[in-house]
């Protein structure tokens, strides 16, 4: 029978997964960093999870499709809040929610660590920024998700020294579109020598390279940008 029924561009995905918890029928999924829709007959084809994606991946298109199983909704959400499913299936199947924990008493980059802030400006949250802060007028960039920081031990010398910092986190603030136009108003007026992207290897923060590429299209310029993922534990990939 023809519905409506969600519609995926694999092409336009970055796999943040912010769309995932929105499906109130559990009926997407992150799947090697894409979303997927995991069964027809658990989409009800109303697009509640539309509104949340950064990229416009998502659509609902009317097209031959299984029917709506109300009941094997109800089945599929009682197994994914069992008890002995792993805590991301619990918070909608987002990675970057999965509860992890590990030894971690040394490591290679601890080493390299030096003493001493390489931080040279303030604020450097991109929702209290100044596009025109004298600050921006010729530097490189460094433009990193909220938890690099705090998972690269060596951030400051390896990445901030000699350079402006822009810091957010693109799943938690709601504010994807309001950073592209901060970002883009940043680039345009100002002379940027380059741009490093940093940002954690869970799906959603790659969200943050979605952020700048669209700033820098909007801007107009042609900027050197170099794009770094920080794993979880710590290091570069």
């Amino acid at each position: 029978m023809k519905r409506n029924i969600i519609k995926i561009d694999e092409e336009r995905c970055n796999g943040c997964g912010l769309c995932v918890p929105d499906c109130a029928e559990g009926a997407l999924k992150i799947v090697n960093g894409k979303v997927k829709l995991v069964k027809e007959s658990l989409c009800d084809g109303l697009g509640a999870c539309i509104g949340r994606c950064p990229t416009g991946a998502l659509v609902v298109e009317e097209r031959e499709a299984e029917s709506f199983d109300e009941e094997e909704v109800r089945k599929n959400m009682e197994k994914a809040h069992a008890p002995h499913q792993p805590s991301h299936a619990r918070t909608g199947g987002c990675p970057g929610s999965m509860t992890m924990q590990w030894n971690n008493k040394s490591s290679a980059n601890a080493q390299e660590i030096s003493s001493g802030s390489a931080l040279a400006q303030w604020p450097v949250q991109l929702k209290l920024l100044n596009p025109r802060a004298p600050y921006f007028q010729t530097t490189d960039l460094v433009v990193a998700a909220d938890c690099v920081p705090f998972s690269y031990p060596n951030f400051h010398a390896r990445f901030l020294k000699g350079k402006v910092l822009i810091i957010f986190c693109p799943k938690l603030d709601h504010a994807n579109e309001e950073y592209i136009e901060k970002l883009t108003e940043i680039l345009k007026i100002n002379t940027i020598k380059s741009i490093s992207i940093i940002h954690m290897e869970v799906p959603c923060c790659s969200g943050t390279t979605y952020i700048v590429e669209e700033a820098l299209k909007k801007s107009g310029k042609n900027i050197t940008v170099k794009d770094y993922t920080i794993s979880i534990q710590g290091e570069i990939i």
